[in-house]
């Protein structure tokens, strides 16, 4: 067996590929289906007489707002429209406590830290390191965080200031919160402090591509448990329509909503409301976007089903994976300390994939098991490729052959 697999990595070693799948991105083809949007012919004025073109509206025009108020299930006056991602909106939510938050900003208090349940995204470690806030990893369990841990956490120091969490699709291994999970994270964090920030990143609300738990909306949650003032919950069409190219949406309220105001208001003074315009009358309601993510998830699903029919043929004593029902990310954990390992075998055969560690605050995962796979952005040819690649290179690392 071992001289099979060596023969094996040799093989595919000498195909000379090239294949990339570090990065949860859509395809070509779900790109294409929303063309329509380059070329879409709108009015340069606000249903409200604004002229579009010109300086003004930093929290997004109204007919957007409204757009988002039935995306995120809150209240038009509790929502901000923007521009690009969620990902700019939790920055700017970073930001504006960390500059201006009462009665003590962030950047006044010795060592802020944040908790961020991991497995988690390595762009909002990045994010908190920009600011010298510490990232402290907590488990994630199948219904959401570990609420025994959350609660350890915080008793152990004074000095958190939130948690940052993708409450849906969880980035990278799946997880669904669950509403008994979500209310007693808000009853917990709000016991600790009324200043006490829960941050959500909802980049993939609307992603499913699989019968989904049904979630109750954050902002019903927040709003029953009180902690309305304390939650921000930020969203986009960077995966829906165009990266880069699409609109955000925030919801919250009282502080938090001043805060971003404020820095909104010095840092955007305006965002690009034609665009907002743009994909207001594309989508219209909905009803309309409903039934665009359901185009999104006929070409995501054979991804998923292409990665899970090779990696079901691993040896079940090489590890786990997951089997999400939206987003776009595999986890493998493997039952051994291999993660790095794999992937440098990956790399050897010429597939690319999300650094070990990655998804872990400062790179380091305890265990170095985790690894991250993103099969929507390639071709089925080269996915079939990747993920022979991969299954190869967990069994060489698993046996510990040596090349």
């Amino acid at each position: 067996m071992h001289q099979e697999l060596v023969t094996k990595y040799q093989k595919l070693k000498d195909k000379n590929l090239s294949i990339d799948i570090t990065r949860g991105k859509p395809d070509t083809d779900q790109l294409d289906l929303s063309n329509d949007l380059i070329d879409i012919s709108i009015s340069s004025t606000s249903d409200d007489g604004i002229d579009l073109r010109n300086y003004g509206e930093p929290f997004g025009i109204m007919e957007a707002r409204k757009l988002g108020s039935e995306l995120l299930d809150a209240p038009v006056d509790n929502i901000l429209a923007g521009e690009q991602s969620s990902l700019l909106l939790t920055y700017q939510t970073v930001l504006s406590n960390f500059l201006f938050a009462k009665p003590t900003p962030w950047k006044d208090i010795q060592n802020p830290k944040f908790i961020c349940p991991v497995p988690g995204f390595d762009r909002h470690f990045m994010m908190l390191e920009d600011f010298g806030i510490e990232a402290v990893g907590i488990p994630l369990k199948e219904d959401g965080i570990d609420l025994d841990e959350f609660q350890n956490v915080l008793n152990s120091d004074d000095s958190y200031v939130g948690i940052l969490c993708v409450p849906k699709h969880s980035n990278p291994s799946g997880e669904i919160y669950s509403d008994a999970n979500l209310e007693q994270m808000f009853k917990i964090g709000s016991n600790y402090s009324d200043k006490f920030l829960f941050l959500f990143d909802h980049a993939y609300l609307i992603h499913d591509f699989l019968p989904t738990p049904k979630q109750k909306p954050l902002w019903e949650l927040a709003t029953k448990m009180n902690v309305q003032d304390q939650t921000v919950i930020t969203t986009s069409f960077s995966k829906v329509t165009f990266g880069g190219g699409g609109i955000s949406f925030m919801a919250t309220a009282g502080h938090s909503l001043d805060l971003i105001k404020k820095v909104r208001t010095t840092m955007i003074i305006c965002p690009d409301k034609l665009n907002q315009k743009r994909h207001v009358e594309f989508f219209k309601n909905i009803e309309s976007i409903k039934l665009h993510m359901e185009k999104h998830a006929n070409l995501i699903r054979p991804k998923f089903e292409v990665a899970y029919s090779y990696l079901k043929e691993l040896p079940k004593e090489c590890g786990t994976y997951s089997k999400p029902t939206g987003g776009y990310f595999i986890t493998y954990s493997t039952s051994k300390p291999i993660a790095t390992k794999v992937v440098e075998l990956c790399k050897e055969m010429g597939v690319l994939i999300t650094p070990a560690g990655s998804t872990f605050p400062k790179n380091y995962d305890p265990n170095n098991s985790v690894i991250r796979l993103a099969p929507t952005y390639v071709s089925r040819d080269d996915l079939e490729s990747a993920m022979e690649v991969f299954t190869t290179a967990v069994q060489l690392a698993h046996s510990e052959v040596k090349i």
